[in-house]
Order: structure tokens, then C-alpha cells, then sequence
């Protein structure tokens, strides 16, 4: 496996939209140069699509930014939907989190792991027990 950097819903829109996001732009930016200079590799989870896209012309610059190289959609498989679930319940969360739990539990696809969002409370509590995955908020 390899280092990758795994981009939650508000660090792909802050890459997607920089005119409306500002200085969480510049942040996830430079992050996102940190990781193409480190040679990792740059994953959005699939569910993660679920809360940025909305459809039409909305989208455009979602797919703009996916449809460029070094950056990949991980797809949902049954190994990680599951170990989101026992993320959640390990916490006694609910599945409002569930999006945050396919985050983590994509990230603990890989030997080390750094997740750019913009929950970092959240995410960090799902991540905790594990040392291999760092919680970067922007």
C-alpha cells in the first residue's frame, strides 16, 4: 500500500469552488501540493460525491477538479461500508455521521493515511484508535 491523502466534502469543495471558500482554499491547496510533491496518493471516497454534488451545472466543478490526474475516486466496497459501520458503532454514533465514517474507514485502506476536512472534531473521534491516520482540519 502507499500514503495517501484522503480529501473529506469540505476540502474537495474548497478545491472545487476556490472563489467561495477563500482561505480554506489556500489551506487545502498547499495540502494538496504537500501530497503531490510527497508522491501520494490523492482519494475522495465515493460517498463523499453524496454531499457535494446536487447535479447540473453544480457539479462542473467537482468533476473538473476528479477528472484531473493524481486525483481518484475510491469506490464503496463491502469491506469499508462494514468497518464504517463498526466505526460508528464503537462511538454510538448514528448513521447522521455516516459520511465521516466512510472517510476514516477509507483511509484505514492504506499504511498511512492524513484526512483533510473541515469536521476535523468528528472525524478525529472515529480516527482516534488508529495511528496510522492523521486529522489535518483546514
Amino acid at each position: 500500500m502507499a500514503e495517501a491523502l484522503i480529501l473529506d466534502a469540505e476540502a474537495l469543495n474548497a478545491l472545487a469552488r476556490p472563489s467561495s471558500r477563500g482561505a480554506l482554499t489556500a489551506r487545502a491547496s498547499a495540502v494538496l501540493e504537500i501530497a503531490y510533491q510527497r508522491r501520494a496518493l490523492v482519494r475522495v471516497p465515493a460517498p463523499v460525491l453524496a454531499e457535494v454534488c446536487r447535479g447540473g451545472q453544480y457539479d462542473a466543478p467537482v468533476n473538473q477538479l476528479l477528472n484531473r490526474p493524481g486525483i481518484g475516486v475510491v469506490e464503496l466496497t463491502r469491506t469499508v461500508a462494514q468497518r464504517a459501520g463498526h466505526l460508528l458503532a464503537r462511538l454510538k454514533l448514528s448513521s447522521a455521521h455516516a459520511i465521516d465514517a466512510f472517510v476514516v474507514a477509507t483511509a484505514l485502506e492504506f499504511d498511512t493515511a492524513l484526512i483533510a476536512t473541515g469536521d476535523a472534531r468528528d472525524i478525529r473521534r472515529l480516527a482516534a484508535p488508529y495511528p496510522a491516520v492523521g486529522v489535518l482540519s483546514l
